[in-house]
């Protein structure tokens, strides 16, 4: 296994850090257990004492609640420090690291929100889990469907009249049902307190030959389901095992380890507001001992779903969530490049 890169304090900001209302968790082997933090100037501070956990902070105060608390909280560590102490393999476990943000909080996730991981889907589901199957499904899919599927509204009547046009060559998909229908795919992904944090190390099953890091937003919505911070991860999915069976999405989805988020949660506030998380970019690189190297931009804008339609279908009248909730909102990161022979698919 390759050494782990570097976590730097950069790594850990937004471009506007000085603006940005940044809090999480931190692990504190001073208390023997985490600890809520908040990004103050370069250092971190513990805010513990004020808010025992991030999902009841977020519950309860507003962001000048939370700048009040920062300014007489006491310092835990330099960001620096805390950011290089977080890398899995290479942490002093005397001094604090990083922890995923997120704890009480249900851990939801949404898929085929996007039209190019819609399209794969479709594909891996035709190949039956198979990559080596995945280019012959592909130019079948879009010999029928075109390239995308982008100008499509979920739940239109244009998804209803392509619906019956697929049906009918019999290519109509359970996850077309899902991207371009009414009702949005939405699932656990991993029981409250189970995601890892910035530098650790990602679960994937060994019995995975197929397998893709889904760099997602994430949103965290509180108990009255407004939505009121923003985070990013990794949906860790096994596209072998899900392409054999949709009714293994757990199996794909819910392994040791494999869901990531971090590091910090950035409150929504007058600097940055549900419109700056819809215009979100970020970029995704996968680079390995083997020199293959990837590179993909992401663009929230994209998405074929508005945020704020995902939150109200994922809690509302039947679906509560009295510690609030995080919600993946589903990825365009659908990488078709063969990492090793011609054929095999991409896989970490």
């Amino acid at each position: 296994m390759s050494p782990a890169p570097a976590l730097t304090a950069r790594d850990c900001l937004p471009r506007d850090a000085e603006r940005a209302l940044l809090i999480g968790r931190a692990w504190s082997p001073a208390e023997d257990g985490p600890c809520v933090v908040a990004v103050r100037g370069d250092e971190v501070v513990d805010l513990t004492r004020a808010y025992p956990t991030t999902s009841q902070l977020l519950n309860t105060a507003k962001p000048a609640d939370v700048r009040a608390a920062m300014k007489a909280a006491p310092r835990l560590a330099t960001l620096e420090a805390l950011a290089a102490n977080s890398v899995e393999g290479a942490r002093d476990a005397s001094k604090p690291w990083l922890l995923a943000p997120a704890d009480l909080h249900a851990v939801k996730a949404s898929g085929v929100t996007f039209v190019a991981s819609l399209l794969e889907r479709v594909i891996e589901e035709r190949a039956k889990g198979n990559p080596a199957l995945a280019d012959g499904a592909r130019r079948e899919i879009q010999a029928i469907v075109g390239p995308d599927l982008r100008g499509i509204k979920p739940g239109s009547t244009e998804a209803a009249r392509v619906k019956e046009v697929l049906v009918a060559k019999g290519m109509w998909s359970q996850y077309l049902e899902v991207g371009i229908g009414p009702d949005a795919e939405l699932f656990s992904k991993c029981p409250p307190m189970a995601a890892v944090g910035s530098g650790a190390r990602v679960g994937v099953h060994p019995a995975s030959v197929w397998s893709n890091p889904e760099p997602e937003l994430v949103l965290v919505i509180d108990r009255d389901g407004a939505i009121v911070a923003v985070t990013l991860g990794n949906d860790v999915n096994l596209r072998d095992v899900e392409g054999r069976s949709a009714l293994l999405l757990g199996r794909a989805k819910d392994n040791n380890a494999s869901c990531a988020m971090g590091p910090f949660f950035r409150m929504l506030d007058e600097h940055f507001t549900l419109d700056h998380a819809r215009r979100v970019s970020f970029e995704t690189v996968v680079q390995g001992a083997d020199g293959f190297r990837i590179a993909h931009q992401t663009q929230v804008s994209e998405i074929s779903r508005d945020l704020t339609e995902l939150a109200g279908q994922a809690i509302g009248k039947y679906h509560r969530y009295p510690d609030g909730l995080v919600l993946f909102i589903g990825t365009m990161f659908a990488p078709t490049a063969d990492r090793g022979a011609p054929g095999s698919g991409f896989t970490h």
